[in-house]
């Protein structure tokens, strides 16, 4: 008896366990901010998709998007100043599976927007 208790106990805990992103509806995206500068807000493809208030090397929360790519439109508002990150296009790339991701996200000296993407 107690080991049929065990082995129902086990398998309860393995049954009961997942991880993050089992049944995930969307892919979600967060904002890492690698410069030295806060970000008033991150704009990510459409207007409704804005993080808020990331400090330097800090971190926001996650955003579902239905699709998204390892890079997509940024606009970054510092204060009164306005950086843009525009692709040209799509064409031949391959949406994101549903998961989690970051975009970190630095402003060169010239004021380029430099993107790198990371698997979660």
């Amino acid at each position: 008896m107690k080991q049929f208790a065990l082995l129902f106990l086990i398998a309860t805990v393995f049954i009961g366990c997942s991880d993050r992103d089992d049944n995930l509806d969307g892919v979600n995206i967060r904002i890492k901010n690698e410069s030295s500068v806060t970000f008033d807000t991150v704009q990510v493809g459409s207007d409704e998709m804005i993080h808020e208030n990331i400090g330097p090397e800090e971190y926001s929360g996650y955003l579902e998007y239905e699709t998204a790519y390892s890079y997509a439109y940024i606009n970054i508002t510092v204060g009164e100043e306005n950086y843009v990150f525009q692709p040209i296009d799509f064409v031949g790339e391959t949406p994101l599976e549903n998961g989690f991701y970051t975009y970190g996200l630095s402003i060169s000296e010239e004021g380029v927007v430099v993107l790198n993407f990371v698997v979660d």
